[in-house]
């Protein structure tokens, strides 16, 4: 394994398999879906085999090629992953041919909508395992065409502006990454996250940054959160992060429900993938520099998007939302672990709760979310279109399989125990209240409100009298049972037995904690 490029194979994969769906017409429709999820079953299969032969014993990259891209510009092919990047490799070949599975009502332009879900696939992959900026910012630019045009093409009758402000807003947001990375390159001549992590952790980078950038009117400590800004703004935007949302719950209303599937299990989690990988290693001391505006930000994400939640009507909107609040609490642990420093033990343990919880939470956000969206457009094919909290009633009397399959899977969104989605939200909490009590108390609203608005959905649709109209209503089919099947069961098995998959973490959780006690 260790011969074979595998991490090259892997973003490969999609990428040709993508090319071959832009050569097909469009009325190859079934060769289409079938070459689509083949591809993406052989990217599972190799993505399963990189978690068989991974080390979980080593903090550092595994499974790493490197090569002399443009050398005059510090450019390099690097890719490798460590438990981070391998568990977000995981749930991409997870949710996307989930995705696919749940395309069965796209009937238009097939093979393109198919060739576009594959080159996101690669997008994704490439963006989780790139280990230089420049590599890693094509990857992270390529997603955001496939997802535009997925959006655009197939979306909504609002899909036009939807796209349109998806695209300019992560547009902006990734302008003033680039820059911001410029700025780096122009001080230090490197673009490898490892080298410049390094020259963080000595203090090296903000030598360079003062003695190169020395033309500009700024102190250095101004400069660097200047950049810092830059940075933080690209990866805010993608989460998102409140105030900088508003493109989101459009986006994921507009968008087919497949497609959605993919925005919220995977392309959120670039941002929340992005603080970790950059920010958190690069600008650890700007971060504690404005870390009190950063924990606000947290608590207002957590607690305003749950109280939004609650306010729609529209499911897809109040799933968008539900969200934005559960990777709220990715950002709270993240700046909790950032906020001290220092050599007690006892902070060392909470701070690696509290990363162990981050990640575990983005992965089973991702699977829970997508799934749940999944659902919903489930409900969008059996009622015509509709998806209104109030134009159900009492369906679990005519479906309950599919009132219980889609209740597992709230349940699992609120953190019920015995559910994949406790286990990280109580990591989370269980390290960030010694640290920071105040902030993760008021983040705890969120808990509360997600709890009321998950439980009016599954009350408003599924409990009740039975709507005379949804008195036909079919439950699940044998194949629409088979497509959701795996991710319920992951959602028993990791709330259950969580081990495997913190096994697979601990080693890059505790690197991650050791740098940040000094």
């Amino acid at each position: 394994m260790n011969d074979f490029p595998a991490i090259t194979g892997l973003t490969l994969l999609p990428l040709i398999g993508g090319g071959l769906l832009l050569g097909l017409g469009a009325d190859h429709k079934t060769l289409a879906r079938r070459l689509a999820l083949g591809v993406s079953a052989l990217a599972l299969a190799l993505a399963v085999t990189l978690a068989v032969n991974f080390n979980p014993s080593s903090g550092g990259l595994q499974f790493v090629q490197r090569l002399s891209w443009v050398p005059g510009l510090g450019v390099d092919y690097f890719v490798g992953v460590d438990g981070l990047g391998l568990l977000m490799v995981l749930l991409t070949a997870l949710v996307v041919p989930l995705a696919l599975l749940a395309s069965g009502r796209i009937t238009e332009r097939v093979p393109l909508y198919c060739a576009l879900v594959l080159l996101l696939q690669a997008g994704l992959f490439g963006t989780f395992t790139a280990q230089n900026f420049f590599h890693w910012f094509l990857f992270w630019e390529l997603s955001l065409v496939p997802a535009f045009f997925l959006i655009k093409l197939w979306g909504g009758p609002d899909r036009g502006p939807a796209a349109t402000q998806f695209f300019v807003y992560t547009m902006v947001g990734s302008v003033a990454m680039l820059l911001s990375f410029l700025a780096i390159f122009l001080a230090t001549g490197k673009f490898n996250f490892t080298d410049l992590a390094e020259l963080s952790q000595t203090g090296q980078l903000d030598a360079s940054l003062a003695a190169k950038l020395n033309w500009t009117s700024l102190s250095p400590a101004a400069l660097k959160l200047v950049i810092f800004g830059g940075v933080f703004l690209g990866l805010a935007v993608k989460v998102p992060v409140m105030p900088f949302h508003t493109w989101l719950p459009t986006a994921y209303a507009e968008a087919p429900s497949p497609v959605t599937m993919l925005l919220t299990g995977l392309m959120s989690k670039m941002g929340v993938y992005g603080f970790l990988r950059i920010l958190v290693p690069l600008f650890a001391a700007e971060m504690r520099a404005v870390i009190t505006p950063l924990l606000w930000l947290a608590v207002i994400t957590i607690v305003a998007s749950a109280a939004a939640a609650f306010a729609q009507r529209d499911l897809k909107r109040m799933l968008a939302y539900s969200s934005i609040n559960h990777l709220g609490y990715c950002l709270l642990g993240i700046f909790v672990a950032v906020k001290l420093t220092g050599a007690d033990p006892k902070l060392a343990v909470e701070k690696a709760a509290v990363l162990d919880g981050v990640l575990l939470q983005m992965f089973n956000h991702g699977l829970t979310a997508a799934t749940l969206f999944c659902f919903v457009g489930l409900l969008e094919q059996r009622s015509g279109g509709l998806r209104g909290l109030n134009d159900f009633g009492g369906v679990r009397k005519v479906a309950p399989v599919f009132a219980g399959l889609m209740g597992i899977s709230v349940f699992a969104s609120l953190g019920l125990p015995g559910l994949n989605g406790f286990i990280g939200e109580f990591l989370i909490f269980k390290g960030a209240f010694p640290l920071v009590t105040w902030a993760t108390a008021l983040a705890a609203l969120g808990l509360l409100i997600t709890a009321v608005f998950l439980l009016t959905l599954l009350q408003r649709v599924f409990q009740g009298p039975l709507n005379p109209k949804w008195s036909a209503f079919p439950d699940l089919t044998t194949a629409e049972r088979w497509i959701v099947a795996p991710a319920v069961a992951l959602m028993f098995l990791i709330g259950v037995y969580p081990q495997p998959v913190l096994h697979l973490l601990n080693a890059t959780v505790l690197q991650f904690v050791t740098k940040l006690m000094s």
